[in-house]
């Protein structure tokens, strides 16, 4: 087993898919060894962000067999970035065999079981071909890559320090919703200020009035009351989160905790308990502290990941790492000496 997991970083594998997309059809699709692709400089994706990705993970099972997360899920999101921004559907059937075929021949760099670390999977479709004008290209490609990866941040799952950012990452009824480059491009400058004085990352606030907490960097943003209820932002421009999806769940039927969708004002911050980002790069991640206009608001599990939301990303890894019963259907197991 070759895991070569260097935190949240590329490592080569030996096999990703392609698939193209011409007059008005996919391809069959393949895997190969070459992970760089030859497109024209006039393509959509690099003149006008026509591109959209998905994140998901395959996790090494203690039986030594592979498990998938939710993958139709990816693919249905998947579909919904690829129609808001005008680009051919990707089948749910193809995307999920697309994902399955990669990840299983490159088994050998899925990491073991009990350390901490994942194969991470990034499907992504791109507009190609000999575009000037601003319409949507007539040819695309679709390709997953797949890489070892260890934390999204750095060091243990203890709390870190976030500060709110002065730029919105993106507007409300544009593309905050849908998982494409250019909300992601708007989060690097804010990104860069915030690690380069020393919080974990930025925290974006809701455009209109920047009272509200919107995402964590790449992340959504959840919270415990000190009511015991499970809350997390509600707005337009916020993606739906598969990882805050099924915490959501969690919380409410195996915790049996209230889940609030609704605007969290930065006013309200004192009300909460424990704070924590989520996706799935960042897993379940504790937040210690909130810094707005240099007052820093510090929460009461600040030392160590809270009681709630330990419990929650217990149940969520477990399922995940196939170590509980997955009664919400949400795995996919993947034998590779099949």
């Amino acid at each position: 087993m070759q895991s070569q997991a260097k935190g949240f970083t590329y490592v080569k594998v030996p096999y990703n898919y392609i698939a193209y997309y011409e007059d008005g059809k996919w391809n069959e699709g393949q895997l190969r060894t070459d992970d760089t692709v030859t497109i024209s400089a006039m393509s959509t994706a690099l003149h006008y962000g026509q591109q959209a990705f998905e994140g998901l993970k395959a996790y090494r099972r203690k039986d030594g067999r592979i498990n998938l997360f939710r993958v139709k899920d990816n693919a249905l999101r998947f579909q919904l970035s690829c129609d808001f921004l005008k680009m051919p559907r990707i089948p749910v059937e193809m995307f999920v065999k697309a994902v399955e075929d990669t990840v299983l021949a490159n088994h050998e760099y899925v990491p073991p079981y009990g350390s901490n670390a994942t194969l991470y999977i990034r499907p992504f479709i791109i507009g190609i071909g000999d575009n000037l004008g601003l319409r949507p290209a007539n040819s695309y490609i679709f390709s997953v890559i797949v890489s070892p990866v260890s934390s999204y941040f750095s060091g243990p799952a203890r709390p870190v320090d976030m500060v709110t950012s002065p730029y919105d990452r993106a507007a409300p009824h544009g593309t905050g919703h849908v998982k494409v480059g250019g909300n992601y491009a708007a989060s690097l400058k804010a990104q860069v200020e915030a690690k380069a004085v020393g919080y974990a990352d930025t925290i974006f606030l809701d455009p209109k009035t920047h009272t509200k907490i919107e995402e964590v960097g790449a992340a959504n943003f959840f919270g415990i009351t000190k009511k015991q209820e499970y809350v997390t932002p509600t707005s337009p421009s916020i993606l739906d989160s598969i990882t805050n999806r099924s915490l959501k769940q969690l919380a409410k039927e195996a915790l049996k905790l209230t889940v609030l969708e609704t605007d969290i004002h930065l006013a309200d911050l004192n009300q909460l308990d424990e704070a924590a980002a989520c996706g799935t790069a960042a897993v379940v991640t504790p937040i210690g502290s909130i810094t707005h206009e240099g007052v820093k608001m510090q929460f009461p599990h600040h030392e160590e990941m809270g009681p709630i939301t330990l419990k929650l990303y217990q149940l969520l890894t477990g399922i995940q790492m196939g170590d509980l019963e997955d009664v919400y259907e949400w795995t996919t197991t993947l034998d590779p000496l099949k």
